[in-house]
Formats: C-alpha cells, structure tokens, sequence
C-alpha cells in the first residue's frame, strides 16, 4: 500500500493534469474506514477525492469509475446523497482514477435515534422510477437468482476460511432455504437499491437528513435487501462509530418508518423483508469467508478488478475488520442473528 504521503501526491498529480481549478488547494488525507476506496479532503472547496483502492465488483479501472459515477447520478434524484462534483480519469499518477463528490457535514449515524431518518432515505432511493436506460448499473434479469449466484461464490471460501464446523452447518442451512426461494415463481418489486447501507455509511447533517455516501455498488434489486443491511446485527456492530445492537422492536419500527416513507409499495414487500434479510445476512457473512482467506495475499501489482490484500489498508483497519470477521463467523452470533431472524418471522406475522 501506498503511503499517505504519495497518495496525496498522486493525487495532486492527477488534478494538475486534469487542469482542475482545485489543482492546488491543500489537500488532507481523512482517516482509513474502508477497504475499497482511500478518501482526501480538499480544503476549503466542499469536495472529498474518492480513490479506488479496487472494484468490488471486479472492474477495471475505467468501467469501475464509470459504474460508480452511475451510482451517484441516478442517487441524486432521491435528493440523499452527495453530489457528483467530477471525475478524474485513470493515470500513471493515479492508475484507478478518482471521483470527487461533494463532501456531506455531520455526524455519524447514532442507533437507534436515527433510524428513521436512514429509513427515509433509503426509501428516497427505493421510490424513484425505473429508468428506461438502466445501464451499466446491475440489473439482472432474476435478481433473486443472480443474489444466490453471487452468494454461492463466495460460499466457495467457508473451507479455506476455516470457519467452525457449526457455525458451516448453520450457512448451509440457511443456503439451502435461499435455493428454494429461488426455485419459487414469486419475485418482489425490483427498484433501485444502494446494498451497501450499512449505518456507517451514513452522515446526518445538522437539521437531521441522514445522507448515504457511499454508492458505489447500486444495482437493481429488491429494497428489502437494503432493509436488512442498515439494520442486521452484522452491519450495525460493523463501524465503531456507529456500532450498536438493536432490538426486534427497534428494527420493527425502521420497517415501519420505511413502509411510510415509501408509499404503497411497502404492502407487497412485507412478505420478503425477512426472506431476504436472511439472503443479505448469508451474502455478508460469506463475504466475511471470501474476505478471511483472500486477505493474506500480496496486493495485486496492477489496476484491475477485485483486490482484498490486506495490504491495501492501514494496519489499524485491517485489525478492525479481521475483528469484525471472526465475530460474525462464531456460533455465539450465528445462533444470535437465526433467533432474531425467528423473532422477526413471529412478528411480522402478528
């Protein structure tokens, strides 16, 4: 991993050749929350630098600027999400390139006071028509297989993970429900949706709009799914700053703050949000297996695709999500995750 220091410089480096009027303005590197992109302030213009450490979606360099430039145009119209300010196009000074966005003031996201708010907003999304022109943004013609697919794959690395026997067992129960849900004709609404809305995710500005700022892996899909991300014990205890457990009432009373925000689509998902809240759940916690067995390799030496080296991070980051990791792959929170899965079910049906 680069240095702070030379990331800046490449950065510098790259708005000069640009030719962009923020091509000197003082530049400050902010702290490292995340695996996939480095962030730099620049001071006193409103814009943060978005620099791909990698594509999670497997991309190269070019395709994975456009994708996430994609993300953030077609979010904005929901009116919860930073603006797109430009694009500087991969270089020799910055071979993955960068987005600059517009840097949102506030707070991180506190649970379960600002619950409603990110309801709001991720209803903000989930309201927008669908385009015509749907493109490059995922949008597969099953979402709900592609999701299974996308799974299995990185169900493929629960062996080399060496995940605990019981805590195996437990996924592949729970694999093995998604398949038959699969196997059924029924499908819920398909819409936008960030999967990515973990609470960390999330900035609250003073007068109490929650923004989502992190859209780099929009696609088409089901709502319920970003449902479940904001509020499954795995993405609230993911973040330190936002780190928190929620109750079953708790989470009941996002959907519902959810269900008013949206509007009459929200009867029709009420069937799915638990299905697919275990479908997320599976999806991060075999994520946490991918991540787990790929993260001891050397960091790729060029610009394409996926890269979970843990040399792409700072140490303090990886030791938090290696934390993070082996938590969510204990039996202790696999029984806890089922049980709020069951207690959700019982509600739901009440």
């Amino acid at each position: 991993m680069h240095s702070v220091a030379e990331r800046v410089t490449a950065l510098r480096q790259a708005l000069r050749l640009a030719d962009s009027a923020w091509a000197d303005v003082p530049l400050v590197p902010l702290r490292d929350k995340g695996l996939a992109h480095d962030h730099v302030r620049l001071v006193g213009t409103g814009v943060l630098a978005r620099m791909p450490k990698q594509s999670q979606l497997g991309l190269g360099a070019q395709a994975n600027l456009a994708y996430q430039r994609a993300c953030f145009e077609r979010a904005a119209a929901g009116g919860h999400t930073p603006a797109l300010r430009g694009v500087l196009p991969p270089s020799a000074a910055l071979p993955r390139g960068a987005l600059l966005v517009q840097e949102i003031v506030g707070r991180s996201a506190g649970l379960p006071a600002d619950l409603a708010a990110m309801a709001r907003t991720l209803a903000s999304l989930h309201a927008l028509p669908l385009p015509a022109q749907r493109a490059p943004l995922l949008d597969a013609a099953d979402p709900l297989q592609a999701l299974g697919e996308e799974i299995a794959v990185q169900a493929a690395h629960l062996p080399a993970a060496g995940v605990d026997p019981v805590v195996a067992q437990g996924i592949a129960r729970e694999l093995a429900r998604l398949q038959h849900l699969c196997s059924g004709a029924a499908r819920p609404q398909r819409r936008l949706i960030a999967f990515d809305g973990h609470p960390g995710n999330f900035i609250v500005e003073a007068a109490g709009r929650a923004v989502l700022v992190d859209l780099e892996k929009c696609r088409y899909s089901y709502p319920a799914l970003d449902l479940a991300h904001a509020t499954l014990y795995t993405s609230t205890t993911w973040d330190l700053d936002t780190c928190a457990e929620l109750s079953v009432d708790e989470v009941l009373g996002f959907y519902a703050a959810w269900s008013q925000a949206v509007g009459p689509q929200a009867g029709p998902a009420q069937r799915w949000l638990v299905p697919l809240r275990r479908a997320m759940w599976l999806w991060s916690v075999t994520w946490c297996a991918k991540w787990r067995a790929l993260s001891p390799r050397a960091a790729s030496a060029g610009t394409e695709g996926e890269d979970w080296s843990a040399e792409r991070s700072d140490a303090a980051l990886v030791a938090h999500v290696r934390n993070r990791v082996d938590h969510y792959l204990s039996a202790p929170v696999l029984a806890r995750v089922l049980d709020e899965f069951d207690a959700l079910d019982r509600a739901l049906a009440a």
